[in-house]
């Protein structure tokens, strides 16, 4: 399709039932962020090409702090916040990608060395999925794209999962008939992340952006992840999903959250194991004395935290399964006091550091009281909070938390029902 026959059938309404499953509504900043989004690529590579129109959405973490990378259970959900592309197929092996905000990249997927000064720039993720792609047996070419974004960076929900499983996505539609599996999405956007990006993470984001909806994740064994969806509308239960942003810097935070894993991999070491998962809480109260001696009380800290948070996430699920949200909330709860008293990620561990994720709990325990729940989201050390808010005390609460971190701190999401789609 050209890029004027799309802006037609966009404006003439021909996806507004797509937006609404995308985005709870036929929204006309939806639409209209769509279409400029078109004018861009007629700006940046002419108006004549076949296009096609991508959206791969951001994640949330529901319950499972931290538990991924031992191989433990996560329970998350894809959100309303997404990544859009308008990109065209080409006959060379050159990935042309504009995002707004960035530098262009103009890269050679044929050459797959990974260069240390494009770690942490999108160029990197570029070649490692092209070389994820070469290792796993499919195709892959090149492309043009322009790409937009509206999931906030550092706001934990994973701005650069969903970039990665987009630009998967794209090469999955032109190359491989949309053949390869939500999963294979995943691990193929993992790895760049992780061999060219230089970033150390778990596969839960990219699961979360690629599978969609709410499910219930067990990395037991990693190679092929359990997922288990959990058919339960968030949007039917009288509570709002609200994440606070509190304006945290992670720029310098990446040895702080290595050593999370690294730390909890250290207690598995200690009964012959090489993740947590292998171990019980029974095991490590047995030989914590030893344990303790050989890898200090923080590392122990976080094992314990691993082992109560994830027996906890199948227990969410049941309580979402069987209508119990205030069960739900209980164990969310709990969640959060396990991350901040015994993980100990919510607090940034420099000095005169933003503790603006142990403020922003503190206001969220006092609005809610008994009626809500709240926990650290994502990483931690700063950067996000999430909470469950009654719909009748949403706007108190949004004033309060965009009156503390400044306007737009609140975010109200939305769950969304589907991983990445091919829109146009």
């Amino acid at each position: 399709m050209k890029p004027r026959e799309a802006k037609r059938a966009i404006t003439d309404g021909a996806y507004d039932e797509l937006f609404f499953t995308l985005y709870g509504q036929a929204s006309p900043l939806q639409k209209e962020r769509y279409l400029a989004l078109i004018d861009t690529y007629t700006e940046t590579f002419g108006g004549e090409d076949d296009i096609a129109v991508f959206s791969a959405p951001g994640r949330t973490e529901i319950g499972g702090n931290h538990t991924d990378h031992n191989r433990g259970r996560v329970l998350a959900g894809s959100v309303d916040l997404d990544v859009i592309a308008v990109a065209s197929k080409t006959s060379d092996s050159v990935a042309h990608v504009y995002s707004k905000g960035f530098a262009p990249d103009d890269v050679d997927l044929d050459d797959q060395r990974v260069y240390p000064a494009e770690q942490g720039h999108s160029a990197a993720l570029l070649r490692g999925i092209a070389r994820a792609l070469d290792e796993r047996g499919y195709k892959r070419g090149g492309y043009k794209a322009v790409t937009v974004s509206n999931v906030p960076r550092g706001s934990g929900v994973s701005s650069s999962a969903a970039f990665e499983v987009l630009l998967t996505t794209i090469q999955n539609a032109f190359y491989n008939d949309n053949k390869i599996p939500a999963i294979e999405v995943a691990k193929i956007s993992q790895y760049a992340e992780r061999a060219y990006f230089g970033k150390p993470c778990g596969l839960m984001d990219q699961a979360a952006c690629a599978v969609g909806g709410i499910c219930m994740f067990d990395f037991a064994d990693e190679a092929n992840p359990t997922v288990t969806p959990v058919p339960f509308r968030f949007d039917q239960s009288g509570y709002k999903l609200c994440l606070v942003s509190v304006g945290g810097d992670h720029s310098d935070l990446t040895d702080a959250y290595a050593a999370i894993p690294a730390r909890m991999k250290q207690v598995a070491g200690c009964f012959g194991k090489e993740f947590l998962n292998e171990v019980t809480l029974e095991d490590l109260t047995k030989h914590i004395s030893s344990v303790r001696e050989k890898c200090g009380d923080d590392a122990v800290l976080a094992a314990l935290h691993f082992l109560r948070e994830t027996e906890r996430v199948p227990l969410e699920r049941e309580a979402l399964l069987a209508g119990d949200f205030p069960r739900f909330l209980k164990l969310v709860t709990a969640s959060g006091h396990s991350s901040f008293e015994y993980l100990q990620n919510v607090l940034v561990p420099r000095e005169n550091a933003c503790q603006g994720a142990a403020i922003a709990l503190f206001y969220a325990a006092e609005l809610l009281a008994d009626r809500g729940a709240w926990r650290i989201h994502g990483g931690g050390f700063g950067g996000t909070t999430q909470n469950f808010v009654p719909d009748d005390l949403v706007p108190a609460f949004r004033e309060t938390m965009d009156g503390v971190f400044g306007e737009g701190a609140c975010h109200v999401l939305l769950i969304r029902p589907v991983g990445p789609v091919q829109v146009i």
